[in-house]
């Protein structure tokens, strides 16, 4: 299965998660399943950049072109990510300090124990390309793994909540928590992408 072919599966699998997560999370005004819900838009978002980028590459003729075009498309997949993961840090903890209102555990797990399945499908098929070296499809990459991770953690905060009838906190503290770590890993990944672009334009200057 070709890259662009994996990347379209998982884009489709997002748009599809968009729109269950954004009903429920209103409907159980859930911060935590909102947080999905716009993670997997902008990672949708970041999917397409990828697919561009690699059409992109293909029609390209001038050497290291390629390259350059990925690495682009990483930085604005993890550009996307860490603003995303800024937004909802500052929404959980706005939450926390005034109060979180009740949250119906049985949704919030169902629709993201759903949503951890799916994400983990989805970074075993993006694993599967043979590049591991491709720093564009390991932002994707990183995006589906954190996506997973972080329906993971709203899912056993929804089970925490059915099971003591109320802990409303942990649905933005675990919104937070998940925010945090994928935003120190994509704010990792656009130091790494900006240095490498530095160090081609370097070389390129070099060569002439």
């Amino acid at each position: 299965m070709s890259r662009t072919c994996r990347l379209w599966i998982v884009l489709v699998m997002n748009l599809v998660l968009v729109a269950a997560l954004v009903a429920v999370g209103i409907s159980v005004r859930s911060i935590g399943v909102l947080a999905e819900g716009v993670d997997y838009l902008a990672d949708a978002a970041a999917i397409g950049v990828s697919i561009f980028a690699i059409w992109l590459s293909a029609r390209s003729t001038v050497a290291g072109r390629t390259s350059v075009a990925a690495e682009v498309a990483a930085l604005v997949n993890a550009g996307w990510l860490f603003l995303l993961c800024l937004f909802v840090t500052i929404g959980a903890v706005a939450r926390v300090a005034s109060g979180p209102p009740e949250v119906r555990g049985l949704p919030v797990l169902v629709v993201s124990g759903i949503a951890a399945v799916a994400m983990s499908a989805g970074a075993l098929i993006l694993r599967g390309d043979d590049d591991e070296h491709d720093v564009n499809l390991r932002a994707v990459l990183l995006d589906t793994a954190g996506d997973a991770a972080a329906a993971g953690g709203v899912a056993l905060a929804g089970g925490i909540i059915i099971a003591s009838g109320g802990n409303y906190w942990l649905d933005p503290t675990v919104a937070l928590a998940v925010a945090l770590v994928v935003g120190f890993h994509a704010a990792k990944l656009i130091v790494e992408v900006v240095q490498a672009l530095r160090a081609q334009r370097g070389g390129g200057a070099s060569a002439r």
